[in-house]
């Protein structure tokens, strides 16, 4: 299939910069992006077959979860070698065009969006902070069944300590998250909050009761990070990444998109994985987020 028949994907929209991304910098399929300059902004695109990202067939490959997390893996690449050079402002998911004339007219139509959003991410990359409650190990098992030695009245005092040791896990995660985001806000350009992530889709242990995002300024994400890793309380599990590139906070871009026949996204993008997120978790967790 030659390039003209293909779709193009957008992973990001810059300024123009100096340079070229770093040898080696391979996005969907396994293909360098490409850079396409209208006016003062630069697309960063790929091509892409109509038959796994025109829409119809895009809607069916979102339901497959290996396929996505390829892919969101594929984007967050691109977005990690921009970084390196300029500050991306990263597109959703499966943001996709017919043509490279469709991609100038969603570069046209977004223009003063895009510009506003890259001003207001210049300099600065993404942290993202989760907050767990964790039991303490031998709380987590159910007290025996009365019968088994011990007596009932032994039976629901084991039952009762339990229930109030895992509520003051909950009162000591609450209370820290409260502390922390409080604290991180004041040294944050910027923060937001997402819907805590299932345990059972993600597999990490404990219950996640704060997952936060913020976009700080990288000449003071040393004192960031310094922050966090000193936020610890028994019984609570805090998690720091990045730093990433501002996806959390492109959303001044992610307003009405062009018509469809110029340009796609995944349905509900906002609720798809992040591309980022796929580094901590399989993409189904997300989908999502």
């Amino acid at each position: 299939m030659s390039t003209t028949d293909r779709l193009r994907y957008v992973y990001a929209v810059t300024r123009p910069f100096d340079g070229v991304l770093p040898e080696g910098a391979r996005g969907i399929g396994g293909e360098p992006p490409r850079l396409l300059r209208h006016g003062d902004l630069v697309a960063v695109t790929g091509a892409v077959a109509p038959e796994d990202f025109d829409e119809a067939p895009l809607r069916a490959r979102l339901e497959d979860l290996d396929w996505l997390a390829d892919t969101a893996r594929a984007h967050d690449a691109v977005i990690a070698a921009l970084s390196t050079v300029t500050c991306p402002l990263p597109l959703r998911l499966a943001t996709v065009c017919r043509d490279d004339s469709g991609v100038r007219r969603l570069v046209e139509d977004g223009h003063d969006r895009f510009v506003r959003a890259l001003e207001r991410l210049d300099g600065r990359v993404e942290w993202g902070v989760k907050v767990y409650a964790e039991p303490a190990a031998e709380e987590e098992a159910e007290p025996a069944a009365a019968g088994t030695g011990s007596s009932g009245r032994d039976y629901l005092r084991r039952r009762l300590h339990a229930r109030r040791s895992r509520e003051g896990d909950w009162e000591r995660a609450d209370a820290l998250c409260r502390r922390l985001h409080a604290e991180l806000s004041r040294h944050a350009e910027a923060g937001t909050v997402h819907r805590p992530q299932d345990a059972r889709l993600s597999g990490v242990p404990g219950v996640n009761v704060l997952n936060a995002a913020y976009l700080v300024d990288r000449e003071r994400s040393e004192e960031f990070v310094e922050l966090v890793e000193a936020a610890s309380e028994p019984g609570v599990r805090v998690e720091l990444t990045g730093p990433w590139a501002p996806y959390s906070f492109a959303g001044i871009a992610d307003e009405e998109a062009p018509a469809v026949h110029e340009a796609h996204e995944a349905p509900a993008a906002h609720e798809a994985p992040a591309a980022h997120e796929v580094h901590e978790a399989p993409a189904a967790q997300e989908a999502g987020r």
